[in-house]
């Protein structure tokens, strides 16, 4: 018998690991609610800035990150870095769940978890290329953050993107089984939280959580890309829609001289949600617009550079649209509902 059939294959083992943090974490959460610790350790109230009407614990980023960082210190030590990093923002965000922290904290810290990568491993490429890299991860942070208000969302879009990051690992021309291992944790880990959080949502994310999944996506996408595994434009693809809505949403509160930092809702997904499409169908329109764009980034995977960033002009073209499309949708929500209050 040949031994190596008596071997797993990559697949099956990351199929398996994804499954265990699934339960890990999805068991994690349900302790926490039976319990009523969840709200204890941090609860969402609402206010007028909010898409929910209800006090809901924000608590996924005490199952998400554990076992993130666990799993990964076990099976993928290479990524040792990536991992205490995420720790140590998880801790700092918690305390800002709970006691709220300033801006230049919370920020500084950003930057500490990132550099560190970064000086830690840096890639072979010229300074600047690296520093505009580790200013995309912060934004990618902060982005990820600002993208955690409706239901379902960003521990979708965590289920999604990573399950992308640990498909492109093993399918790559220069294939890396311990990220594939980790971005099937992460993956596994948000299935987990998603379970708890699709609409009607019984726990939302917490800065603790999103702020992790922000910094692993950038963590995660730069060693992919330092070691080969996929192209610098790979990330931004599979990430594309959240990128996409928080910096467009960001470029237009800017030119009108808005504080940016200020809670809102003109996200895009913010005004489909208020717009009568709702927290589900938003969340189930967003999975598909992100399944598209992971399919275009994995396709394109070993293509030569001007077709891949060939097509991410043409998938961000088609992103601009469809946000033009909310757009108008959301200016005859808004006529509608004038001319109903005048009656």
């Amino acid at each position: 018998m040949n031994p190596q059939a008596l071997l797993i294959s990559p697949w099956a083992t990351v199929v398996l690991v994804a499954l265990a943090t699934v339960c890990t974490s999805a068991a994690i959460l349900y302790v926490l609610l039976k319990t009523g610790l969840a709200w204890r350790l941090a609860t969402d109230i609402p206010n007028d800035r909010s898409l929910h009407v209800r006090p809901t614990p924000r608590v996924g980023g005490w199952a998400i990150v554990p076992v993130a960082v666990v799993a990964i210190l076990l099976i993928a030590p290479s990524l040792w870095c990536a991992a205490l990093a995420t720790a140590f923002l998880a801790a700092v965000s918690q305390a800002d769940d709970r006691h709220g922290l300033p801006a230049r904290v919370r920020f500084a810290a950003h930057l500490i978890a990132v550099v560190a990568l970064v000086a830690l491993y840096p890639a072979v490429a010229p300074w600047w290329l690296l520093a505009a890299l580790a200013f995309l991860m912060i934004w990618l942070v902060n982005l990820y953050n600002f993208m955690d208000g409706a239901d379902g969302l960003a521990g979708g879009m965590a289920l999604f993107g990573f399950s992308g990051y640990a498909v492109a690992a093993l399918v790559s021309r220069h294939p890396m089984p311990e990220l594939a291992l980790a971005s099937a944790v992460v993956a596994g880990a948000a299935l987990g939280f998603l379970i708890f959080n699709f609409h009607p949502a019984r726990i939302f994310l917490g800065d603790a959580g999103s702020i992790s999944l922000g910094f692993l996506a950038g963590a995660l996408g730069y060693w992919g890309w330092r070691g080969g595994v996929w192209p610098v434009s790979f990330p931004a693809l599979v990430f594309s829609p959240f990128i996409a809505d928080a910096s467009v949403t960001l470029l237009r509160r800017l030119l009108r001289g808005e504080k940016f930092w200020k809670p809102h809702r003109e996200h895009y997904y913010q005004r489909m949600v208020r717009s009568s499409v709702g927290h589900a169908g938003t969340a189930w329109t967003w999975y598909a617009v992100m399944v598209v764009g992971i399919i275009l980034a994995i396709s394109t995977l070993d293509a030569q550079a001007m077709f891949q960033w060939s097509a991410i002009v043409i998938w961000g073209g088609l992103l601009l649209l469809m946000g033009y499309i909310v757009d108008l949708r959301w200016r005859r929500f808004q006529s509608t509902q004038s001319k109903q209050s005048e009656v």
